[in-house]
């Protein structure tokens, strides 16, 4: 895991973000245990949800206190449906595991995958998300992760 984290370090710093990411001793495996371990709301952590739609990989960035709305979610992608990627499609498709997928990814052959963001997540000034690791968090302002990740803010979630 600690080679998934360094390779996501070094995205960041290509992308000018150095030394953001924090280790942590404490699982950050779910939104809750995040908050818990960092002493934030749980609607500050980002959730890098990887959803098929119509076959294609897509990235929702849902705030930890939301679900996705996959109905939703595949009329956003231009789909007939969507359904959340599994574990070992998850790591086939991103490199990374459930509890450590970052939010700014490409797929393996280096393509951007087509991201929404929840716009819940604006609520907050600063929001928290994996870096590579269940044990491996960095902190981004959620206009910055939209600048980054080229998502579009939308509507997706559900309480």
């Amino acid at each position: 895991m600690a080679g998934s984290v360094e390779r996501f370090e070094r995205w960041l710093a290509e992308e000018g973000l150095a030394g953001r990411v924090v280790r942590l001793a404490e699982n950050t495996r779910t939104a809750e245990l995040a908050a818990q371990a960092l002493g934030t709301a749980v609607g500050a952590i980002v959730k890098s949800l990887v959803v098929i739609a119509d076959g294609r990989p897509s990235l929702a960035m849902v705030s930890g206190d939301r679900r996705a709305d996959l109905v939703r979610v595949a009329r956003l992608f231009g789909a007939g449906e969507a359904q959340m990627a599994r574990g070992a499609q998850v790591k086939e498709i991103t490199g990374f595991a459930i509890g450590g997928v970052p939010p700014l990814l490409e797929d393996q052959a280096g393509e951007r995958l087509p991201t929404i963001m929840d716009r819940r997540l604006c609520r907050f000034a600063e929001v928290w998300a994996a870096a590579g690791s269940p044990y491996a968090v960095f902190p981004i302002a959620p206009t910055e992760l939209e600048r980054l990740t080229g998502a579009r803010v939308e509507d997706f979630t559900t309480g």
